[in-house]
């Protein structure tokens, strides 16, 4: 089979492996979609801890086809989408309910092969059933949407709540339709690209800002601003230090910030702790998806979330190192690569 593989730091290619076979308690699933995250370019430059060479992927649904002996609760033909983050359960963090801060956390796609490939290995305990009337390609949304869900968890967010997320991704976009459907009544998205502004408005942003436009925290806190004083909750989904930086001072005394967006391992980021200090601020890191996964997977099947409009294209397994190794195109949400070659063909 065809499998796009990290062999070492800067080096990703399309190969023919041999389709893996499943222990007594794993599924063999026939990968249906599997979606692009900013992970895969960083674990490709080094910027994120992998374990190369490894077939990528982590956000994947599809088929089974195949269960292992010891499996009794999933029969082949059922859709899942797949949570890749397997942790020991043995570790004093597991042990506690923070599984993910396991000692040991393994994830599918990163420490072990991924959903860039024609077929996957998924542990029995790690697959969520989903309905077989879903379109295939929603179900690689579960995964980005259960990490989302976590920090909106944290967050605190309720009804009447006023927040301001920054970064028109993927994940910001996804996070300002679980701040509206946590009760958030103002739910304010910056970013640089007008189209992704206008995205956020149609999928529930009460209001969108220009950072480029001028000063992001006089438009958003400022006695001028959208919400003078600052607002209850900061989501920060983009990964890079101007907006982690601009968090804080977005937050209104008392305010809590989540830090959501991944960046790269060792990048330093200056903060000032006498604010955090004298205005009290919570401010806490979102790490995956504990627990969450069969919420978002339900999310997802029952079409309270938009997806549609956040596919900006598809692609098959050999298109996709090419752009893994670039970054997004202006204006792209979400690259979905669909392995049948065919299926890309009818797109």
């Amino acid at each position: 089979m065809k499998a796009v593989r990290l062999e070492s730091v800067g080096n990703i290619s399309v190969r023919n492996v041999g389709i893996p076979e499943p222990g007594p308690d794993d599924l063999l699933v026939k990968v249906e979609a599997c979606g692009i995250c900013g992970t895969d370019r960083h674990l490709l430059h080094g910027e994120f801890p992998s374990t190369p060479p490894v077939t990528l992927g982590h956000e994947f649904c599809g088929i089974v086809v195949e269960a292992g002996s010891a499996v009794r609760d999933i029969a082949p033909g059922a859709r899942i989408t797949g949570d890749p983050n397997i942790s020991c359960g043995r570790c004093p963090q597991c042990q506690a309910g923070r599984v993910n801060l396991c000692r040991n956390l393994r994830a599918i796609g990163i420490h072990r092969d991924g959903g860039f490939a024609e077929y996957v290995l998924v542990p029995r305990k790690q697959a969520f059933e989903i309905p077989l009337t879903l379109d295939p390609v929603h179900g690689a949304f579960c995964e980005p949407l259960a990490c989302c869900l976590h920090g909106v968890d944290l967050s605190g967010i309720k009804a009447g709540s006023t927040v301001a997320i920054l970064g028109g991704g993927v994940i910001g976009l996804l996070t300002v339709q679980l701040a509206r459907l946590a009760g958030a009544t103002t739910v304010i998205l910056s970013t640089r690209q007008a189209t992704k502004r206008r995205l956020a408005e149609e999928v529930g942003a009460t209001a969108t800002v220009d950072p480029s436009a001028g000063d992001v925290v006089e438009a958003i806190a400022g006695p001028a601003g959208l919400v003078p004083g600052g607002v209850d909750v900061v989501i920060e989904c983009a990964g890079v230090a101007e907006t982690v930086k601009q968090s804080t001072r977005l937050a209104k005394a008392g305010g809590t910030v989540v830090i959501l967006g991944v960046l790269p391992q060792g990048e330093k980021v200056e903060i000032e702790p006498f604010d955090i200090l004298f205005r009290e601020l919570r401010v806490l890191g979102s790490f995956i998806n504990p627990f969450v996964h069969r919420r978002a997977a339900d999310l997802v099947a029952t079409g309270a979330i938009e997806i549609d409009r956040l596919i900006s294209r598809r692609i098959s397994l050999d298109e996709a190192p090419d752009v893994i190794s670039n970054p997004a195109a202006a204006g792209e949400v979400k690259v979905l690569v669909i392995p049948s070659a065919e299926r890309v063909a009818q797109q």
